[in-house]
């Protein structure tokens, strides 16, 4: 058969070309190169860095503090005196008495007496209600009164006769005994005619309005010729009691047996109330009494303070931070706040002897006026007050200036201060919360804690 022309002849396999290579083997040897290379970068990195960081350990450790020389100190000297336990919270000034009054009739008003923001006396007019209707219905019941007691009068002078009678055996005794039942009946009437004019007294008295206790008169709230309901609601007049005056506040449910000590035993403890800020002083009073049970949602117990406010400082609903004075300490070892040092959980001070500063580990206690109340510190000895940085036990130090007074150190605690158990209300950080009490001996501190040379945890 003729071959067809457009049929290729076949190569053999020694006239074919080769695969081309592929690169998978030296794809797979240059990735194996690279991670290699970032190990070896990463380990000389990390060895580096090793040698920097020891390098700067041992020349801090081997350098003396202070370029070599003594440290320059500030000074305070403890102190022996009494400090205060106060136990801070927030309060709301409330009056003792406030009278709301309302119309007990109805009627037009005719006067209103007061003055906006007076101060009344008990019995002071106020305001005046048309009384004619009621003084009208007193008058008939009178006379009813009176006609009624005439009656009563003749039944008394008819039963005398009767009795005359029935001596003499005139009459029958039936007619005797009616006639004491008549006496009874007409004695009767007149008591109620009695309680009917009482009442109509009583309903002419509510027409003049006086005042029911002694305070302060609030905004006008009625005018004359307004008509007023014994049966609404309406509010003639508010009076409010300005002195005394109370503030009801309250304390943590774990600080109620101390107080409680001090109230058994007939001891006045003292309450100041001090502008929301807690930095101004309003009023000093004294504890009046405790609630009789336990807020069980906060764990707090409200208490009640009376003030004098003679000067009217204290106003209805004010605001107010309140220190109650628990317990005072006598002949306590007293130190600037600013002169303790803390490592955690423990209080050391730096005391100077032969000029050297000698680490000591005290137990801070009641904080009042940037003043401590501490354990391990004796009345005299100097304590160092500044450069905590580049003190540590038995460094040589120099003092620099004139000692600072205990209580105005740098560094330590505002004038008012945080006593045992309290706060200070206002301060940043700290919360206005009822009872948040803070945890006694939690003195201000000055400078860097868990550094070389404190003591350990």
């Amino acid at each position: 058969m003729p071959a067809d022309q457009n049929e290729h002849p076949a190569i053999g396999p020694e006239h074919q070309l080769p695969p081309p290579p592929t690169d998978a083997a030296p794809k797979r040897r240059s990735g194996a190169v690279r991670v290699i290379m970032w190990i070896v970068i990463l380990l000389v990195f990390g060895v580096g860095f090793w040698l920097v960081l020891h390098h700067q350990e041992q020349t801090t450790a081997k350098a003396p503090r202070g370029g070599g020389g003594p440290v320059a100190v500030t000074t305070v000297t403890a102190q022996k005196g009494d400090i205060g336990s106060y136990l801070d919270a927030i309060g709301t000034v409330t009056p003792v008495y406030t009278s709301s009054i309302t119309s007990q009739v109805n009627g037009i008003v005719t006067d209103v007496h007061y003055k906006e923001g007076q101060i009344v006396r008990k019995g002071d007019p106020l305001i005046d209600i048309d009384s004619r209707p009621y003084r009208a219905t007193l008058m008939q019941a009178q006379g009813t009164l009176e006609r009624d007691e005439n009656v009563l009068g003749m039944a008394k002078m008819d039963l005398q006769r009767y009795h005359e009678a029935w001596d003499r055996r005139a009459i029958p005794k039936q007619q005797l005994d009616d006639q004491e039942k008549i006496v009874l009946q007409n004695q009767g009437t007149v008591k109620l005619d009695e309680g009917t004019v009482q009442f109509d007294q009583v309903q002419v008295s509510y027409c003049h309005i006086v005042a029911p206790i002694t305070g302060k008169v609030g905004l006008r709230l009625v005018d004359p010729g307004n008509v007023v309901q014994s049966s609404g609601t309406t509010t003639l007049v508010v009076i409010t009691q300005m002195s005394p005056i109370t503030v009801i506040f309250t304390i943590p449910e774990d600080s109620l047996g101390p107080v409680q000590d001090r109230l058994r035993n007939k001891t006045v403890l003292t309450v100041d109330a001090f502008d929301r800020g807690g930095q101004t002083k309003i009023a000093s009073g004294k504890l009046i009494t405790l609630d009789n049970q336990i807020d069980t949602t906060t764990g707090t117990v409200k208490a009640r303070a009376s003030f004098e406010n003679k000067d009217a400082a204290l106003f209805p609903n004010q605001f107010v931070n309140v220190r109650l004075l628990v317990n005072t300490l006598h002949d306590a070892s007293l130190i600037p706040g600013s002169a303790i040092q803390h490592n955690g959980q423990t209080a050391f001070v730096y005391v100077l002897q032969d000029n050297t500063a000698h680490m000591r580990t005290i137990k801070p206690g009641v904080t009042d006026g940037g003043n401590t109340q501490v354990t391990g510190v004796s009345p005299g000895d100097v304590l160092a007050n500044s450069s905590f940085d580049k003190l540590q036990d038995n460094s040589k130090v120099v003092i620099s200036g004139n000692p600072a007074a205990p209580g105005n150190a740098p560094g330590g605690s505002s004038p008012r201060g945080n006593g045992s158990g309290g706060r200070n209300p206002g301060a940043p950080g700290n919360a206005a919360t009822p009872g948040n009490a803070a945890t006694p001996g939690k003195a201000s501190t000055q400078g860097d804690t868990n550094r070389p040379g404190s003591p350990p945890h």
